[in-house]
């Protein structure tokens, strides 16, 4: 099937509008040392920053799905990643510790948004036989936006030596896409299926749906803790245990995003041919041998080629999610439902920070365990709790839609 200009412009606005909140997000895992001493405080004292962004996010995925399944994706869309811009640009003028963990606490509520109503939008506009492809495209995204903050934090740090204010300055900058959704893209037709039609509220379709919605939110904190216990620390990690300079850093983690982006493709793609289950198995697996070489290196040179290969574990099983989770959700609550349980993953797992933070303070400040432990056990969750998850491949997204139409 042709793919039609509008699925195209949907793909690159979701595409990006996942790209620059991570973007937004990973600005200040790069400058939690240098806020530290700004505010006279600790370095696990400002990760509850992230801590609490992670914790706020299901709000936001609550918040801005249920206003896309009522009122349609695309202004939904437009209204969230204005809102997380405008939040990043305020953080940049906390004049104290306080203040910023407020700020991030809001741009967690904004950053918990696009993700489900992004997915949503897209999965239910592309060809199904596209969906493991866009899956990994849109996934992609995440180690894309980390990557762009890496480059940001070289130019402004090692370049400019402009200071840590101006990293969340730039955050501004997602805004003006706003813009380019507001002239290209178009509404979901699956969501036009059901526009008029009453359908029933998220209470009632979670109990239908009970235990789908048990498995989703067990399974998604395991991911979201293989995510994050990888990658939000690992500049810390870098900066704190092996005094790399900001120019060592940002080489290695642009290395290492360009790992997660190979990754998600990859096992993307490869899920339309070998199933969404399977993929996410396969590719978890692949951290435990890397594992040694990730965490426990010397030299810049391999902790280069084990963040590369570390990522492309991750981000490949993750770059399935967007089109597994899309794909096993109700209908009704499809904006809702991937972002919510996503989100929920992502609140039980938003101590990793604090916890890998403040375990290796009490090592001399010796990271590798910490990042290692969570990353293996991580792994190995997900391999097993995937297997016993549905399979609903390249189901029809429209017509399941216009079936709950005719019979609400």
């Amino acid at each position: 099937m042709a793919w039609t200009r509008e699925q195209k412009n949907v793909t690159i606005a979701a595409y990006l509008g996942w790209t620059l909140d991570a973007f937004d997000f990973f600005l200040m895992v790069f400058v939690l040392k240098d806020i530290a001493a700004e505010f006279n405080t600790t370095i696990p004292a400002v990760a509850v920053a992230i801590t609490l962004t992670l914790a706020m996010r299901p709000l936001g995925a609550l918040i801005f799905g249920r206003l896309a399944d009522k009122f349609g994706r695309r202004p939904t869309l437009m209204i969230n990643i204005a809102c997380y811009s405008v939040l990043e640009l305020l953080s940049g003028f906390s004049p104290n510790l306080a203040t910023l963990l407020v700020m991030r606490s809001l741009f967690g509520i904004a950053m918990g948004g696009e993700w489900g109503v992004g997915s949503a939008l897209t999965m239910e506009t592309i060809p199904a036989n596209a969906r493991g492809f866009v899956s990994g495209l849109l996934q992609a995204g995440y180690p894309t936006g980390y990557l762009l903050a890496s480059v940001v934090f070289w130019l402004l740090f090692d370049v400019l030596h402009w200071g840590w204010r101006s990293m969340f300055f730039v955050g501004i900058i997602p805004a003006l896409l706003v813009l380019y959704i507001r002239k290209n893209v178009p509404e979901s037709p699956a969501w036009r299926a059901m526009e008029t039609h009453q359908r029933p509220g998220l209470i009632d379709t979670l109990k239908r749906n009970w235990a789908l919605s048990i498995y989703a939110i067990v399974l998604m904190t395991a991911f979201n803790f293989f995510s994050h216990g990888t990658q939000d620390l690992y500049p810390t990690f870098l900066r704190v245990q092996h005094s790399f300079d900001p120019a060592t850093v940002s080489r290695i983690l642009i290395v290492l995003n360009i790992g997660a982006i190979v990754g998600g493709l990859f096992f993307g793609s490869m899920s339309e041919k070998i199933g969404r289950r399977r993929a996410i198995c396969i590719a978890a697996l692949i951290a435990l041998p890397v594992l040694p070489l990730w965490a426990f290196s010397a030299s810049a040179v391999a902790l280069a080629i084990g963040a590369f290969l570390m990522q492309i574990s991750v981000q490949g099983a993750w770059g399935v999610v967007p089109a597994y989770l899309n794909e096993i959700s109700p209908d009704e609550i499809r904006a809702t439902f991937p972002g919510f349980v996503y989100q929920l993953g992502n609140l039980i797992a938003s101590v990793n920070a604090t916890m890998q933070a403040s375990l290796a303070a009490s090592q001399n400040n010796n990271y590798s365990l910490a990042l290692a432990a969570v990353a293996a056990i991580s792994a190995i969750v997900i391999a097993v709790l995937i297997l016993f998850g549905r399979e609903q491949r390249g189901v029809d997204m429209l017509r399941s839609a216009q079936r709950v139409g005719e019979s609400a």
